[in-house]
C-alpha cells in the first residue's frame, strides 16, 4: 500500500459575500469561511483549527471534534468530470487537508494518524451543507456529495504541531476497523431503520458528540431530522 500523503493545505477566514435584494438565491448575502486558499506551510495545527482558518457557523462547524476537515485527492478526477469543471482546485470541497491515498473506505472512526509531529484522530464523516452548493452555484451539489459517499471526514487534534504539504500519514491505531467512514455514512443517511447498527455507532467513544446525539435520538425516539435544511438551505427560496 502506498503511504498516504498530504497533498495540499487550505485555510480561509469567514467573509461576507452576495448582494442584498438579489433575485437569484445563489446571489444573496451569505457568510462563510468555505472559500479557502492553499498555503505552503509550515503551518500550525491547533486543538480547534489549522492556523489561519475559521468558520462562520460555529454551531455546526469547528470546535475540537471538527478541528480539521479532510478530503481525498483521489476523488477530484471524478468530480472534475461529473461537474464539468476540469480546473476544480484542491480545497474545492472546503477541506483543510487534501490527502492522496486515503478515502472513505480506508479511513475508520477512531483512527489515530501521525502527520509529522501532529497526532490526529478521526471523529466523524463530513456532512455537506448548502454552502458547498452555493460556492459552486450547483443547487444539488451537497446532496450529490452525500449520496456519492465521497464526503470527506473530520479530525480532532490529539497533539498540536507544525506541518507542511508532502508529509506522509502513518496509522498509529485503528480501534474500530468495522466502522469505516463509508459505513458510518450509510448508517446515518441511508440505512436509518438499522437501529442496532445506529446504537453500535453511537457507542463508539471517539465519535463526535453531534453524531452521538443524532444517532441516540434515532434509537430512543425514532427521530430523524429533515436533512433538507442542511443540504438545500436558502439556496431554493424564492
Amino acid at each position: 500500500m502506498t503511504r498516504p500523503v498530504l497533498q495540499s493545505i487550505q485555510v480561509g477566514l469567514p467573509r461576507k459575500m452576495g448582494l442584498e435584494g438579489a433575485t437569484d438565491p445563489m446571489d444573496r448575502p451569505w457568510t462563510s469561511g468555505f472559500q479557502k486558499s492553499p498555503v505552503p506551510g509550515p503551518v500550525r495545527v491547533g486543538s480547534t483549527n489549522v492556523e489561519g482558518d475559521g468558520q462562520a457557523d460555529l454551531e455546526h462547524h469547528g470546535g475540537p471534534d471538527k478541528a480539521v476537515l479532510a478530503y481525498s485527492a483521489d476523488h477530484y478526477a471524478q468530480w472534475r468530470q461529473v461537474l464539468q469543471k476540469p480546473n476544480l482546485p484542491f480545497g474545492a470541497f472546503g477541506e483543510n487537508f487534501t490527502i492522496a491515498g486515503l478515502n472513505e473506505t480506508t479511513v475508520c472512526v477512531g483512527d489515530i494518524w501521525q502527520l509529522g509531529d501532529v497526532r490526529l484522530q478521526v471523529s466523524q464523516p463530513r456532512q455537506p451543507c448548502w454552502k458547498l452548493a452555493r460556492r459552486w452555484r450547483i443547487k444539488t451539489l451537497a446532496l450529490q456529495v452525500q449520496e456519492s459517499g465521497r464526503t470527506g471526514w473530520y479530525f480532532r487534534v490529539l497533539t498540536e504541531g507544525m506541518i507542511t504539504p508532502g508529509l506522509g500519514f502513518h496509522l498509529q491505531d485503528r480501534p474500530y476497523p468495522d466502522w469505516t467512514i463509508e459505513r458510518s455514512n450509510r448508517i446515518m443517511h441511508f440505512e436509518k431503520d438499522d437501529l442496532r447498527a445506529a446504537a453500535e455507532l453511537a457507542a463508539l467513544a471517539p465519535l463526535a458528540t453531534s453524531w452521538k446525539s443524532t444517532l441516540t435520538k434515532r434509537v430512543e425516539k425514532n427521530a430523524n431530522p429533515d436533512p433538507s435544511k442542511r443540504l438545500i438551505g436558502p439556496n431554493d427560496h424564492g
